[in-house]
């Protein structure tokens, strides 16, 4: 005798999953609950397919309930990033300042004086708010703000037309994310003319293409996020700026991270500032708003205003400007400057500032509560983000020895709270300078689990 073929288990019906999901999740748009009570009724039979045990209509509903709760989070979880790096680009960059990000969550829940004038009621100037404190933070005639600095070079290169933009071939690099500056000047519509050579280049190398036509415009690269050592020259930056203007050409900075505070008065390489750039004969300079500023992601444009009122007619500069929470958070960071209050508000300036003493001091107490595997090191903090490199500060690390450094590195980042940390020597590293003390309760409470 044959034996019969084994019946294979169907999974409940859309209907028997909904009935019980309406009961649960009254007041729920009912296209939404058909659409995720039918994906996991599918994925069910998916599963009962592949030998997986079935699931009773009760269970399959509670999973499409914890969905639909799921659709409206946003997705991200916030992290300590005791990493040592700064300006983590995989963790977000720069933290937002508290009052920057309490403006964003205040005023984007109401109608806003975005484009209208208060006086006139007519429209206005978009969000002048940050552009006004750029001006007055850097000494420029007028300013922009884009949706980020790659943004920005490609409005301010395309003030060179159909002409010739000088660049020096130490200069000609990839400023992230596979874009380069040579892709950059062509996308505009300019026309690419090297001058100097990779380790060496001479105002004088600027010369000769500024005189016969082929070079409307000087592009300066500042190398924020590579370093360049041995038989080297740079131009000097005035020099320059004088040869283009006495051909007619303009000079366009690219600063990169940018700073807004002298990173030489926190031990550090000095960055150069967008004002002594202008003071230097730059019409037109840009940098990050989400690096050394340390506030929102966006492109920052000081400098003449004829220039910065070119770019801001530019058809595309509607594609690259922000939108108005962005607008609101770089105002407001860039008024912590102008109020004087960077290095005590501005999350990546409190890290910078961070003195050692407090750090151990620090690092001591969480030491002492969290038992005999875990030591206070002395470890360096690096800036991150393309921003100083080769720069490193001292700090102040918890040192965890366990008998797997990346399996305990794993249960740090798996757990509440998620904390991302390095591996040195085969001991997992917590570097104090890169989270803030009223993350410490928190931290000890992942290591104690991370330890057990």
């Amino acid at each position: 005798m044959s034996s019969k073929p084994a019946v294979r288990p169907r999974p409940p019906s859309v209907e028997a999953v909904l009935s019980r999901l309406r009961a649960s999740a009254n007041g729920t748009d009912p296209a939404a609950l058909s659409g995720v009570a039918r994906a996991v009724v599918g994925e069910e039979r998916t599963n009962l397919a592949a030998g997986v045990a079935a699931r009773d209509p009760e269970a399959l509903a509670a999973e499409a309930l914890g969905r639909l709760g799921g659709f409206a989070e946003p997705g991200l979880l916030p992290v300590i990033n005791a990493t040592g790096v700064i300006i983590h680009t995989n963790l977000g960059r720069a933290p937002w300042p508290n009052a920057s990000a309490s403006a964003v969550a205040d005023l984007t829940q109401h109608a806003l004086l975005l484009e209208l004038d208060r006086e006139t009621g007519r429209r206005g100037a978009r969000a002048r708010a940050a552009e006004e404190h750029l001006v007055a933070l850097t000494g420029a005639e007028d300013a922009l703000v884009t949706n980020n600095n790659a943004a920005a070079v490609a409005l301010a290169v395309a003030l060179a037309g159909r002409g010739g933009i000088a660049v020096s071939r130490g200069e000609l690099v990839e400023i992230g994310g596979g874009v380069r500056i040579p892709d950059i000047i062509r996308r505009a519509g300019a026309k690419l003319v090297e001058v100097g050579t990779t380790n060496r280049t001479r105002a004088a190398d600027f010369e000769g293409p500024l005189a016969d036509g082929r070079a409307k415009a000087v592009l300066r690269v500042h190398p924020s996020n590579f370093a360049m050592a041995g038989f080297t020259e740079a131009p000097d930056q005035r020099e320059v700026a004088d040869l283009a203007h006495a051909h007619g050409a303009v000079v366009i900075d690219d600063l990169g991270s940018g700073a807004l505070l002298d990173t030489a008065a926190f031990g550090l390489a000095h960055e150069p500032l967008p004002s002594e750039r202008l003071a230097a004969g730059s019409d037109v300079v840009m940098f990050s708003g989400d690096k050394l500023v340390g506030g929102p992601q966006a492109g920052l444009v000081v400098g003449r205003a004829d220039l910065i009122a070119r770019m801001r007619r530019d058809p595309l500069a509607r594609a690259m400007r922000p939108d108005k929470a962005t607008m609101i958070g770089v105002a407001m960071t860039l008024g912590l400057y102008r109020a004087g209050r960077a290095t005590a508000e501005i999350p990546i300036w409190q890290m910078i500032a961070a003195q050692l003493e407090t750090l151990r001091a620090r690092g001591d107490a969480l030491a002492a509560q969290s038992g005999p595997s875990v030591e206070v090191v002395e470890v360096r903090s690096t800036i991150g983000g393309g921003s100083l490199p080769g720069e490193t500060l001292q700090s102040i690390g918890l040192a965890l020895t366990t008998g797997s450094a990346n399996r305990t590195l794993k249960a740090l980042r798996t757990g509440t709270p998620a904390v991302v940390g390095r591996i040195e020597a085969d001991r997992v590293i917590l570097d104090l300078r890169t989270v803030p003390s009223s993350a410490d309760r928190a931290l000890l409470t992942a290591v104690r689990a991370a330890l057990r």
